[in-house]
């Protein structure tokens, strides 16, 4: 691809671009004898007068390297394509990226106070490092390590920043610079706008549950009430703030709105959980959704075309079964406990267990099982328990930890999903219960709904499989994609988004990182 079609191309763009920059739309064809040459040899120079830009020097090399010509320029000066790119880095905090711009100054006076429209290389590098640092911070995220050091293994597929013939093709015809994301992105994003408008106009107030009072329900009168009407209201929960303070209908259907949104139910009273949802600041949520985001950088956007998958949030505690797309089942889970906690990661659905032996894993033998055999040396009898090639396993039965089924990715992680024998578990708030592997309270529905679509199985025979007494294994024709992720938020595209408390303290970490950037 020659150096001149490409800028003929970057001519288009600036046609297509008119109605969206601040610069008029200008001659549809380049003259090429405006173009100037890159002296390749003073980039080092350049990038020691803008040490912050230090990291995209290769990348900037690349670009010249392969098209030494300007790339932002045309007969009118800077192409459209270079504001609309400005615009977009001025906002980024609205793509949950609140860095600061390195040398912010240089580039309100190249693109506010357009000095001059002479080809300058020192313009010309700025802007192409202004491009890699947005591409690299909004498109690609952390790198691999860092999100893997919040425990996030999950695979990646990183925008390559330094494809220098897909900029140039992207310069050419797009209006603005677009990258797929995993599709929780955007309705995260429009949630991000929501609460950066609700902050500028000054967030919500604190709501204080009167001294002696330990919840109110419908038809109380208090300054709670006010307090609460106040605070739903700006959040968007209800439609008018009235200023009463009378537990109405109006208040009580807001609660449930909100516990709706929230996979909450608060029995449409105001309790001290409610209270403490209420309060936490809006710029908490604004660090909880930028953090989400980043998360949604992390995630490799062809799961926006996959079919069929089982996915696992293991802040919400929930499990979605996904088939056409669509979510297929919704079942509780129990995750792993602060000190055993369920992995980041992703694998693929091989095969089923029904009626499974539980072989109890080396650490809970030494740990757990054993010291107990030593005070009662009947205790793996009274636990169905049985000593097997050097390790213990449990066997089949309703009392098994595995409960009936269970759902086998092979990883080196040694975690799966299973049925489980203690059910009141599921009932809680809170289900951070295991030892790292996810407990599903839809165990067998789950295995109905994969059976009947496998091998055409009936609810009956996948319930004798359950009972059978004896381990028996289904391998599955058709692997299903399982990912186990980390969102504390997650958004409906309808303008409600769930907050999740975090679990294992990873969002603060993030934040920290993504704010201080």
């Amino acid at each position: 691809m020659k150096y001149s079609y490409l800028l003929s191309l970057i001519m288009y763009s600036s046609w297509l671009m008119a109605s969206v920059s601040p610069v008029a739309s200008g001659s549809k064809h380049f003259q090429t004898d405006y173009a100037a040459q890159i002296d390749t040899t003073k980039i080092p120079v350049f990038f020691e007068t803008f040490p912050k830009f230090k990291p995209y020097e290769a990348q900037v090399k690349l670009l010249y390297r392969k098209y030494s010509n300007h790339t932002w320029y045309d007969q009118k000066g800077l192409i459209e394509f270079t504001f609309v790119l400005y615009k977009q880095v001025q906002q980024m905090r609205e793509e949950g990226v609140p860095v600061t711009i390195p040398y912010e100054m240089e580039f309100t006076r190249i693109f506010e106070k357009q000095t001059s429209k002479i080809p300058n290389q020192e313009t010309e590098l700025l802007i192409s490092c202004m491009y890699f640092f947005y591409t690299s911070k909004v498109f690609n995220g952390f790198t691999v390590g860092k999100s893997e050091e919040t425990g996030w293994f999950l695979p990646r597929e990183s925008a390559n920043t330094a494809d220098v013939d897909s900029l140039m093709q992207e310069i050419a015809f797009k209006k603005e610079i677009k990258h797929g994301y995993f599709s929780q992105y955007y309705p995260l994003r429009q949630a991000l706008k929501k609460y950066l408008e609700i902050e500028k106009n000054g967030g919500w107030k604190l709501v204080q549950l009167e001294k002696g009072i330990k919840s109110l329900q419908p038809s109380d009168s208090s300054l709670t009430v006010q307090q609460i009407r106040t605070r739903l209201f700006v959040e968007g929960y209800i439609n008018q703030d009235s200023g009463s303070f009378l537990f109405d209908q109006t208040v009580s259907d807001g609660i449930t709105a909100y516990g709706t949104a929230q996979n909450h139910d608060f029995n449409a009273k105001i309790t001290g959980r409610l209270i403490e949802m209420l309060n936490v600041p809006v710029e908490s949520r604004i660090k909880t959704i930028s953090v989400n985001m980043e998360r949604c950088r992390w995630i490799n956007p062809k799961i926006n075309n996959t079919q069929e998958y089982i996915a696992v949030n293991i802040p919400s505690f929930r499990l979605l079964y996904f088939r056409e797309g669509k979510p297929y089942l919704t079942s509780k889970v129990v995750v792993g406990k602060e000190f055993h906690k369920t992995i980041v990661f992703s694998g693929s659905l091989s095969y089923i267990s029904f009626s499974p032996y539980w072989n109890v894993p080396s650490s809970i033998l030494r740990k757990e099982i054993l010291p107990k055999v030593k005070k009662n040396p009947n205790y793996l009898k009274n636990q169905n328990m049985e000593w097997h090639n050097g390790q213990v396993r449990q066997k089949p039965g309703g009392s098994n930890a595995l409960g009936l089924v269970k759902f086998m990715f092979p990883n080196s992680h040694n975690i799966y999903l299973h049925d489980s024998p203690s059910k009141s578990f599921f009932s809680k708030d809170k289900r951070a219960f295991s030892h790292g592997c996810v407990r599903v309270e839809k165990a067998r529905d789950l295995a109905v709904a994969i059976m009947e679509k496998e091998a055409n199985w009936n609810s009956s025979k996948v319930d004798a499989a359950m009972h059978l007494g004896k381990e028996n294994t289904y391998v599955l024709e058709n692997k299903i994609p399982v990912y186990i992720a980390y969102f504390t938020a997650w958004a409906d595209g309808s303008g409600n988004i769930a907050f999740y408390d975090d679990l294992y303290n990873r969002d603060n970490a993030l934040a920290k990182v993504l704010f201080e950037n």
